[in-house]
């Protein structure tokens, strides 16, 4: 226990350490041992460690003294907290509970734009949203506003702050494309011409099982880049969905709500025969399943030169789906649209949307509000 009696006076004391800090933290109550005072005491050290998962830890102890003991929000107050001493001391309570790959894809950006802010002198909260939204596109300067804002909420949850002025000077959402049959996902000709296009071509064939396994999966992009040979069965009818690779900070993490799943290979299906067909004769537990052509793990970035385009020595040279939507085969639509693709004509063929989300590891309500489009699953009305 942190709280302990001084074996001489018989006052309650707190004892205890806090992680960055070499030296041992003590503070006298002047307390003595009683039921009554030891609940004070408790009190006190769980404001203590409160304030320590909080990342506003005193360590002068000084609004933590017994007595003379002063409110914590005016104390913090005093020292009229700017936007990035905010922001960090937000950010590192963040880090506490996200993932390294969340911290890093969807707040350095903000970060960065904090960064930039300090540098202005900026204290008005109108002059910042203008700022941005000269400085920025609308999208981000939505983005960053609704982020300081979720911090200054976090800061007077806090007790840091008393007041969010970002409140009630938000921007209304980014438009959405008003055209009704906005296309998500591609049609099972097009996933087969897209697919035929990558065995064939000639300098990107080596990832058309790559293409063949994330269309007949519909898993995440990062799910496929993390799979190893001890993810599948012996026979290839069972896959081991557990982890994810997140290309950007170059980190295995879980999958993007943890859940841990089980996707089926059907007896003589083609993802079985596929998997069977690339399957080395004494696989490696460990080894990737997916790999570059210099037999490293394949990332985004190699995914989006295949796909898209990459640039070389000044030129830009489309990738496979690039090249067909150029020739208007195809559509161009993002390689994340492969698990739109599986979803969407997983339920036009028959399964559940339950079904659906267990395999590509999201939730029924997703499901149903992302992968279900008109334009792909037409049917006729039935006449009641």
């Amino acid at each position: 226990m942190a709280v302990t009696v001084d074996p001489k006076t018989q006052k309650l004391n707190i004892r205890f350490r806090v992680n960055g800090y070499q030296k041992q933290f003590y503070l006298g109550s002047g307390l003595d041992n009683s039921v009554k005072n030891r609940i004070i005491v408790e009190s006190r050290w769980e404001e203590i460690q409160r304030d320590i998962a909080l990342g506003r830890f005193d360590s002068t102890l000084e609004s933590y003294k017994f007595g003379n003991y002063q409110n914590r929000k005016a104390v913090i107050q005093t020292e009229k907290l700017s936007l990035d001493n905010l922001w960090n001391k937000f950010l590192a309570f963040q880090t506490q509970h996200l993932e390294s790959s969340t911290i890093e894809g969807d707040y350095k950006q903000i970060t960065n734009i904090v960064v930039e802010l300090s540098s202005q002198l900026f204290k008005d909260a109108l002059t910042i949203r203008d700022w941005l939204l000269v400085k920025y596109s609308y999208h981000t300067a939505h983005k960053a506003l609704a982020a300081f804002s979720r911090c200054y909420k976090w800061g007077i949850d806090s007790r840091l702050i008393d007041f969010n002025p970002f409140e009630k000077i938000q921007l209304p959402s980014p438009k959405k494309s008003s055209i009704d049959n906005e296309v998500k996902a591609y049609t099972l000709e097009q996933r087969d011409l897209i697919i035929t296009a990558f065995e064939s071509h000639p300098k990107f064939s080596y990832y058309s099982s790559l293409i063949k396994f994330l269309f007949w999966t519909g898993c995440r992009l990062g799910e496929a880049f993390a799979l190893t040979w001890g993810d599948i069965s012996r026979q290839c009818t069972r896959i081991s969905i557990t982890k994810a690779y997140a290309s950007r900070v170059r980190v295995l993490k879980g999958t993007k709500n943890n859940r841990r799943r089980v996707f089926p290979c059907k007896e003589g299906s083609k993802l079985q025969s596929l998997l069977l067909e690339i399957k080395p004769d004494s696989p490696d537990p460990k080894g990737l399943i997916f790999k570059n052509k210099a037999g490293q793990r394949m990332n985004l970035r190699i995914l989006d030169k295949c796909w898209r385009a990459q640039d070389t020595r000044g030129y830009r040279y489309n990738g496979v789906v690039a090249e067909l939507a150029d020739q208007n085969i195809v559509p161009y639509l993002k390689a994340y649209s492969t698990r739109h693709t599986f979803a969407t004509w997983a339920i036009a063929s028959g399964a559940s949307p339950e079904k659906v989300a267990y395999w590509i590891g999201d939730n029924v309500e997703a499901v149903l509000k992302y992968y279900c489009h008109p334009d792909v699953t037409k049917a006729e009305c039935p006449d009641f």
